[in-house]
């Protein structure tokens, strides 16, 4: 019982993910990003193999579809599986195989794929798809979390009659670099999504400090001064 984001962003090329499941420690399944390459993810009965072979695939120019149609043919068990690809070229490709459970399905256009399976229904996947189209300009961060936050409200997992609480989710960024700009995972909560809004905001917060600091360690000011700062400015 999952449902998943994959986008991309048209004005920097940034690829990542948006994700939320009952299951826990979802951000484990997140290893599907490569800057200037691509973004995918294996989920339902997840196959973590397939995002390293898709990335190996998509690195060597292969398209999304292409790749799509080599991991399912490869795969013995591939009816059970959901699987979704954006290359660096926004073009988009997804599986959805007739053993997943509860309601399955995903939704495709330029840049992305919202899917998921164990939902209420196609309006979860069409909500996530709107939820991450709705503010094209922002950055790609805060409309995948758009998205599975226009999932949830949707219905998001488990049948008409009994809700399956979002326990865990992660939003993963990649721009030019072989390391994430965000990566950031709420394993186990009550309300995963709503938690991880609120730790991408708080993090927000440190992001430019903790670049400059990388960048600049012997005139960077120490972690207690920057938050004083923060609490000075009301922040």
């Amino acid at each position: 019982m999952t449902y998943t984001i994959l986008g991309r962003c048209q004005r920097t090329g940034r690829l990542g993910i948006g994700v939320a499941t009952f299951s826990i420690a979802v951000g484990l399944y997140c290893n599907g990003v490569q800057a200037n390459t691509g973004v995918t993810i294996s989920q339902a009965f997840a196959n973590q193999r397939n995002n390293r072979l898709a990335l190996r695939l998509l690195e060597q120019g292969f398209t999304a579809r292409s790749v799509l149609q080599q991991l399912v043919a490869n795969d013995p068990d591939g009816e059970y599986r959901q699987i979704g690809i954006v290359d660096r070229g926004g073009n988009a490709a997804a599986h959805t195989g007739p053993r997943t459970r509860g309601w399955s399905g995903h939704v495709t256009g330029d840049n992305h794929v919202a899917f998921g399976n164990g939902l209420v229904g196609p309006q979860v996947a069409d909500a996530i798809a709107a939820g991450f189209l709705a503010e094209p300009g922002a950055d790609l961060e805060h409309r995948l979390l758009m998205a599975i936050e226009a999932g949830r409200d949707a219905g998001g997992q488990g049948t008409v009659d009994r809700h399956k609480p979002e326990r865990s989710a992660a939003l993963i960024v990649y721009s030019q670099h072989a390391y994430a700009d965000i990566d950031l995972r709420v394993d186990l909560h009550a309300t995963a999504v709503e938690e991880l809004r609120r730790v991408w905001t708080e993090y927000k917060k440190y992001e430019a400090y903790y670049q400059e600091r990388g960048r600049n360690p012997r005139s960077a000011i120490g972690q207690e001064v920057f938050m004083a700062r923060l609490a000075a400015a009301g922040t």
